[in-house]
């Protein structure tokens, strides 16, 4: 028996892995978080399997769900919106799984990001502009951000800032990072990304918010802060250059 932790991706069901989709096909029970996971993808669960919703359960109950499996004998396939690496929570769950010495695997997922990326049509990396991504949050009822982690810190790097879960706290986003992005850097907010409801807010940083309650944006969006964004004169990167050697092995 083994949990499957798997990324289900951003939201469209067709975006998930083809490993993410076999190993779904083939877990017995399948554990899925249904406020974020479209239901399409519970389709290709075997028509026997027990699903179970954890949108209303605590960390003990879905921790006692994943040892019943096991007891059970049945392989589980937890899903996860977007990727498991990035704001999941699957590292208190893989901890508890440690603890009771039953095994698990990993099976990753498109990030929320990089489907906002896509529907931006940027890349978010642009040679001489930026070769840095910061995917970060704010603080707010969860989690403190350990010291250092703040917006006033990490915007002082410049970077391209990807704040997850932050869309409700976006005046206090816009107030730290003005100081050192500008009012006239490049933002945008991408809600609901890769869904058929999808909604895409672009302007400067100083205009971003506004535009972003005015449209009544609260959750399940990703806010982009940064110069790749609209970056149109840059220098052509060096891996398709007809400078670069080329050897034939």
């Amino acid at each position: 028996m083994t949990v499957y932790f798997i990324g289900a991706g951003p939201g469209a069901a067709d975006l998930i892995t083809v490993r993410g989709a076999r190993t779904l096909a083939a877990c017995r029970v399948c554990l899925y978080a249904g406020s974020l996971v479209p239901r399409e993808l519970l389709a290709e669960c075997p028509p026997d399997a027990r699903l179970v919703d954890t949108a209303q359960l605590d960390l003990d109950q879905i921790t006692a769900e994943l040892l019943r499996a096991h007891e059970e004998g049945h392989d589980v396939a937890r899903l996860h919106s977007g990727d498991p690496a990035v704001f999941s929570a699957v590292a208190e769950q893989m901890r508890r799984l440690d603890a009771a010495e039953v095994p698990y695997e990993v099976v990753p997922g498109v990030p929320a990001f990089a489907a906002a990326a896509a529907s931006l049509k940027r890349e978010l990396t642009v040679p001489t502009v930026g070769q840095t991504v910061i995917l970060t949050r704010v603080a707010n009822r969860a989690t403190a951000m350990p010291e250092g982690e703040d917006l006033a810190t990490l915007g002082r790097s410049g970077a391209l800032i990807v704040l997850h879960l932050a869309a409700k706290y976006v005046d206090r986003v816009v107030g730290e990072l003005l100081p050192h992005y500008g009012a006239d850097c490049p933002a945008a907010v991408v809600a609901y990304a890769s869904r058929p409801d999808e909604l895409i807010i672009r302007g400067t940083l100083d205009e971003i918010a506004g535009k972003t309650k005015e449209a009544g944006v609260l959750r399940t969006a990703v806010i982009m802060v940064g110069r790749t964004l609209g970056a149109e004169q840059f220098r052509d990167s060096h891996l398709y250059s007809p400078e670069r050697e080329r050897h034939v092995c």
